[in-house]
């Protein structure tokens, strides 16, 4: 598994496809994968077929489709196709499939690969959530995840008919963030992701903070939160239950996910405060903003019509650090570990590093994430990142995808997490 890619642009993809009306959304999967380079072998199950037919999967994948073990005898297909996969992800995996892949059947092409592969496993559930809530199925997701298998939630809304609940096949987006946070995943001895979060609850904020000036105005920052939402994927294939604060996020809320909503730095400090005892790591990857109005009006602010060059004044006032207040609400604690992040750009002689390694000593976090931000990575798919100690001490350094970020983050956390009793 040494040389196993860490990223989709090459991998080897196995996508499979449960018998159930969402695998419709899998051929945006699939076309979401193909994007990103990948090489992609769609194994539909022979019931899947009658909702979505192979000339579908051959034209997104092209490659061909095999659905029984006695297709391509001579090449062994139902074991070289699993041998061969960097990564397997089913979608939508319903209740009779989890049931077989469960207890190891392998009567059909997608469930023999299943079992022969050494690949991380993304499992996507759909199906009614009379199913998906039954017991037996309960059961067996749980088994899954014990043995490394990456189950994700189904999402909540509308199902087929009038009846609405947790069931949905999550959306095609979330599903490849899953899929690139299993790939770039350390590996356990059989080559699956390593779950060593298993058991840990993770507080993540994500985003940006928007302090309101007016009803209508209001000071912001360019961060997308799509580094926060990595870290999230990246926790939850980890075996982490994540709390995630998003601040002013348009994401697909990650599978398996609890998502608090905020605004404003001030409602992200009450919602830390309030969790922080309850976690065994903070991880601040929110852009909190360092001021807000000194007091918001009520009413637009206007401009002057008779003086062109007349501005208004703009009377700010410092928000809480929550960083600085989460370590020392802490206090002596080892609980839970606390990941701060600085985004710096260098100004009047001094170099953004300087700046970071200070900011790591003066926050007594124990792990500061630092990145220089001025070529500008909000928003972009990739980041460079130094993690320091609160000694302002280089512990690694990552750059290329956010995820593969998200994961160099994780490591650094796994080790400064508390022993579990």
């Amino acid at each position: 598994m040494s040389n196993q890619p860490r990223t989709l642009a090459g991998a080897r993809v196995l996508v499979g496809v449960g018998g159930g009306i969402a695998a419709y959304k899998t051929a945006h999967l699939v076309r979401g994968l193909v994007g990103e380079g990948a090489e992609v072998r769609v194994v539909p199950t022979p019931a899947s077929l009658e909702f979505v037919g192979a000339a579908t999967w051959e034209a997104l994948s092209h490659h061909r489709v095999l659905t029984s073990v006695f297709e391509d005898v001579d090449e062994v297909a139902h074991v070289r196709h699993g041998q061969e996969a960097d990564l397997v992800v089913v979608a939508p995996a319903t209740a009779d499939l989890l049931a077989r892949l469960r207890i190891g059947r392998a009567d059909d092409m997608l469930t023999a690969s299943a079992l022969v592969t050494r690949a991380p496993l993304v499992l996507a559930p759909a199906m009614h959530t009379e199913m998906w809530e039954h017991p037996s199925t309960r059961e067996n997701v749980a088994v899954l995840r014990e043995r490394g298998t990456t189950v994700l939630d189904p999402a909540v809304g509308r199902l087929t008919g009038p009846d609405s609940g947790p069931g949905r096949l999550p959306e095609p987006e979330a599903i490849l963030d899953a899929a690139r946070a299993a790939l770039s995943a350390p590996r356990d001895a059989r080559g699956g992701v390593h779950r060593d979060l298993l058991g840990r609850e993770l507080l993540i904020t994500a985003g940006g903070t928007r302090e309101d000036l007016d009803p209508v105005r209001f000071l912001a920052n360019h961060s997308s939160g799509r580094q926060g939402w990595a870290l999230a994927h990246a926790a939850l294939v980890r075996g982490a239950r994540v709390r995630l604060a998003a601040a002013n996020v348009q994401l697909e809320t990650p599978p398996g996910a609890r998502r608090s909503d905020v605004g404003s730095a001030a409602e992200l400090a009450e919602l830390v405060a309030a969790e922080l005892g309850e976690v065994d790591a903070l991880v601040m990857a929110a852009a909190v903003a360092d001021f807000t109005a000194a007091g918001r009006s009520d009413a637009k602010i206007k401009k002057d019509e008779d003086d062109p060059d007349s501005v208004p004044a703009l009377a700010l006032r410092r928000t809480r650090d929550i960083l600085r207040h989460s370590v020392e609400s802490r206090g002596q604690s080892a609980r839970p570990a606390i990941v701060g992040f600085a985004a710096e750009t260098g100004g009047e002689g001094t170099a953004a590093l300087d700046l970071a390694r200070a900011k790591a000593r003066r926050k007594g976090a124990d792990l500061l994430v630092f990145n220089d931000v001025s070529g500008g990575v909000f928003g972009a798919a990739d980041n460079e990142v130094r993690i320091l100690d609160r000694a302002g001490e280089e512990v690694s350094r990552a750059a290329g995808s956010k995820t593969l970020v998200a994961h160099a983050v994780l490591d650094a956390l796994v080790a400064r997490l508390p022993q579990v009793p």
